[in-house]
């Protein structure tokens, strides 16, 4: 790979399964490439912005394994939503301090949807979990998040595997990782199963042609995963790493040796 290359990393949503992207990290860290900026969309703005403020593969697997994943949110009286996701805001100040993007590491770019006008809101400055909560703020479910005069809701909703805002950046390779490329979606045992079936299954289709553009899409094989099934967030880890290995170490090969990948 040419030295002045830089490399791009765009993690996409997709509930539990985002624990993959955890696996994609550690196979970068190990194939030694580098990561000159990060994007994430929903739980992928979660992991991304702890990667773009320092935090290595290990701690933050670390963190996803001592994640309640389901005691993300609590009540709150509003005409938008049944409950706020106000504590994974609490948890990103947590585990990175009262943080503004723009103080990151690296550039950090999230993802969200303003819900007045359909229209995506790429967010790259501001409060670290005010982004991540509106990245990942589930409409319908989760109360809006103000910005700005706006109402912002999950960036899925517009861009799952968040691309494009990397794509500006002239000259860098854009790896993405898609958490539904080799996705089966099962029948829902409860309402959370049901309702976030019915809110991924619909962009399959729109992100398949969003992430054209990237060098690299790494569709880990979660086929045999829930959304929802927290007790098998190591499995899914590890099955990231293990697929996310193999695409990288053939990425690499190719590029080195100047061939196209098939």
């Amino acid at each position: 790979m040419h030295a002045q290359q830089q490399n791009a990393l765009a993690l996409g949503g997709g509930a539990v399964l985002g624990a993959a992207h955890v696996g994609v990290l550690r196979a970068l860290d190990e194939l030694h490439i580098s990561i000159a900026m990060i994007s994430g969309t929903s739980i992928g703005a979660f992991i991304a912005s702890l990667f773009a403020f320092g935090k290595c593969w290990q701690e933050i697997r670390e963190i996803a394994l001592g994640l309640d994943w389901f005691d993300l949110s609590g009540p709150v009286l509003s005409q938008y939503g049944l409950l706020s996701n106000r504590k994974f805001g609490d948890i990103v100040n947590h585990l990175l301090g009262h943080k503004n993007m723009e103080d990151a590491s690296i550039p950090l770019f999230m993802v969200a949807t303003d819900i007045g006008t359909g229209k995506e809101v790429v967010l790259r400055k501001g409060d670290v979990a005010s982004a991540v909560m509106a990245s990942s703020c589930i409409p319908g479910v989760f109360r809006p998040v103000e910005y700005r005069g706006a109402l912002l809701v999950d960036g899925v909703l517009v861009e799952n595997v968040p691309v494009s805002p990397l794509l500006a950046c002239d000259g860098a390779r854009v790896i993405c990782v898609d958490l539904f490329g080799r996705h089966a979606f099962k029948k829902p045992e409860n309402i959370v199963g049901l309702l976030l079936n019915a809110f991924y299954s619909t962009i399959t289709n729109t992100t398949a042609i969003q992430i054209g553009k990237a060098d690299l899409c790494i569709t880990p094989d979660l086929s045999a995963f829930s959304l929802v099934d927290t007790s098998r967030v190591s499995d899914i880890m590890d099955i990231g790493y293990r697929d996310a290995y193999s695409a990288l170490s053939v990425w690499l090969e190719q590029a080195n040796t100047g061939r196209k990948l098939d």
